[in-house]
């Protein structure tokens, strides 16, 4: 048995239909989605964009119950939304 096997599978997220792969160590993933969440806010510069808050929210919402609760909220919320009649 390697060390490998003892660790839990990396966390994919899937963004537009594609999925990618986040780092297996928490606190990567949690500076990541900050960063992104953050780097948003300077969306009027080039490169950086407002893009990268809702993904750092995405990225921040695998970490932490609240934020979670919040995306699934708007999940069910968008599914409804898109499907009025079922």
């Amino acid at each position: 048995m390697t060390a490998n096997d003892t660790q839990a599978p990396a966390r994919k997220i899937s963004i537009l239909g594609r999925e990618f792969t986040m780092p297996r160590s928490r606190g990567l993933r949690i500076t990541i989605g900050v960063l992104l969440a953050l780097g948003g806010i300077l969306g009027f510069l080039p490169i950086l964009g407002f893009w990268m808050v809702p993904l750092g929210i995405l990225v921040l919402s695998y970490e932490f119950a609240v934020i979670r609760r919040h995306r699934r909220r708007f999940v069910v919320w968008w599914e409804r939304r898109r499907r009025p009649n079922q």
